[in-house]
């Protein structure tokens, strides 16, 4: 074989060469290709699953909101009930204790058979006042 053979054999060689690396680089132009697309479909995914949470997010500080609200109305008329009970108490308490109130509770309770000394720690008067009444009801 002369050089001319050999130079057309190297040259062919070398073209089946180049022609194996341009196959192999294309298929992994094609692999990274393919790669790419899933990323950006995860991508996407990725980006809805996000927005979804963000709507979410959104709705639970918006209903967190509305209970503030309703917990801050029911606040204050949870206020003004206890001012209306407190001023209740304070109207009882008064009528409780004034004279006339405390006799009747006095000469009730003796009547039913109860103790000086019970009628004293109810009613908060000494032993004194509540005989003094006692005889105050028998003249």
């Amino acid at each position: 074989m002369d050089t001319s053979s050999w130079i057309l054999v190297f040259s062919s060689v070398v073209e089946i060469i180049l022609l194996v690396v341009v196959i192999v680089l294309f298929q992994r132009l094609k692999r990274s290709e393919d790669f790419i697309l899933r990323l950006k479909k995860s991508q996407k995914e990725l980006l809805d699953k996000l927005s979804f949470n963000a709507q979410i997010e959104k709705e639970l500080v918006r209903s967190f909101e509305e209970r503030q609200r309703e917990l801050s109305v029911l606040d204050s008329k949870l206020s003004e009930k206890i001012k209306h009970v407190e001023s209740l108490i304070k109207q009882i308490n008064e009528f409780s204790s004034s004279p006339k109130v405390l006799r009747e509770i006095i000469l009730k309770g003796h009547g039913r058979g109860e103790s000086k000394e019970a009628l004293s720690k109810r009613t908060g008067l000494s032993m004194e006042e509540i005989e003094w009444i006692l005889e105050q009801e028998e003249l």
